[in-house]
């Protein structure tokens, strides 16, 4: 195995622009009472602090900051995380008695299995490293790309990005044993290159490679796209690509010379 590719899913291997996003944009209207609909770039601009890789987590955050900046506290506003995750959840997979036929159901795929396969070709391993629930992560892998027990690492099993815990489970994995190759991460917020950043500081010995991907939604516009890459840039991508199989194997063996 000449190295590992990682990747991330959510604006990596389906678009979620209008998925996910819009599932928090919905949500954190619902929790305002209608008072505030956050736009893709207010969703951006809260994901470029790093630690907001959780949907659920960031539509409270926004709530809260909407009612802040209204001169109004958090505890005389109090938000239930459940009742969040419940609305968001709804939205995005679908209700109970009829999943994955929520918005979850329409996401455009990023990736094929005939990338992968190239990538097979060249010795070069590959899994997935996301924050989506395993269900969410799975029906996108498996049901969508006809993926058959991809190695993945989900919401849950590994502790929230940017701590890097879960790349070296899925690299250590993937190389059955000690990582010994170079182990690229691709994904496409400022969370997923600190945690390559992480991973660096953590097990300096090893080849990490962050590999930033610029999402659909950002790329409407060449600035809002070139703004996009410097915010990947400055968070320490070592390379940018506007589709994730741009990230060729030849490309690969270059990043890694």
């Amino acid at each position: 195995m000449k190295a590992i590719a990682v990747f991330d899913i959510d604006g990596v291997v389906r678009d979620v622009g209008g998925s996910y996003r819009r599932a928090i944009m919905d949500t954190v209207e619902h929790f305002t009472q209608g008072q505030y609909r956050p736009s893709a770039t207010d969703i951006d601009q809260l994901k470029t602090e790093g630690i907001w890789n959780n949907d659920w987590k960031a539509s409270q955050e926004l709530a809260y900051r909407y009612f802040e900046n209204q001169g109004q506290s958090r505890e005389a506003n109090p938000l239930d995380y459940d009742e969040i995750v419940d609305y968001f959840q709804i939205r995005y997979r679908g209700p109970e008695d009829a999943p994955f036929s929520g918005y979850i159901s329409n996401e455009p795929l990023l990736m094929s299995q005939a990338y992968l396969q190239s990538l097979s070709d060249a010795g070069i391993g590959w899994g997935f490293f996301s924050g989506a629930t395993r269900g969410s992560a799975g029906f996108v892998l498996e049901k969508r790309l006809g993926l058959t027990n991809p190695l993945l690492v989900a919401m849950g099993e590994a502790p929230d990005k940017p701590e890097p815990a879960g790349l070296f489970s899925a690299a250590e994995t993937l190389i059955n044993g000690s990582i010994s190759v170079p182990v690229i991460y691709a994904g496409d917020t400022v969370a997923d290159m600190y945690t390559i950043r992480h991973a660096k500081e953590q097990r300096p010995e090893g080849q990490w490679i962050a590999v930033g991907v610029l999402p659909p939604h950002v790329q409407e516009t060449a600035e809002r796209a070139e703004q996009y890459t410097q915010v990947l840039t400055d968070a320490g991508a070592d390379c940018i690509v506007a589709n994730i199989e741009e990230l060729t194997p030849e490309k690969i063996i270059a990043l890694i010379a």
